[in-house]
């Protein structure tokens, strides 16, 4: 039997925030992004089945609409969070939702991971 992910470590109203800063500071201005969140054996077996890296990780994102012209908001895709693996649920959400906005920390100069600084940094109050 599959282990309940620790759901009291999700705030809803955070992990909202984070995906609405995220989107912002992507220059996306309306789309929608679904964050589910489970257990680690669940998280590997997705990881094995789209990236074939047969261990558990942090976030895994999928998108669904490219970038092109919709018609009302777009349906950037699913976010999905181990939080056994993760120390930062908001960081997830944040890190997940770039990705679903076109960024992509393993073939760019660093320009993902220093966006999600500055809005992690713009979250926590800090300037960014």
């Amino acid at each position: 039997m599959a282990e309940v992910p620790d759901l009291t470590r999700l705030d809803p109203d955070a992990s909202r925030r984070a995906a609405e800063a995220a989107l912002w500071a992507a220059g996306v201005e309306d789309g929608h992004v679904a964050v589910t969140v489970v257990d680690a054996d669940e998280i590997q077996r997705l990881n094995t089945a789209y990236r074939g890296v047969e261990r558990p990780t942090d976030v895994l994102s999928f998108p669904v609409d490219g970038a092109g012209p919709t018609a009302g908001p777009r349906e950037l895709g699913d976010v999905v969070i181990c939080p056994e693996h993760t120390s930062d649920i908001e960081e997830a959400v944040v890190h997940g939702a770039l990705h679903l906005c076109g960024h992509d920390h393993e073939v760019d100069s660093g320009e993902m991971l220093a966006l999600q600084e500055r809005v992690m940094a713009s979250l926590r109050g800090a300037p960014g």
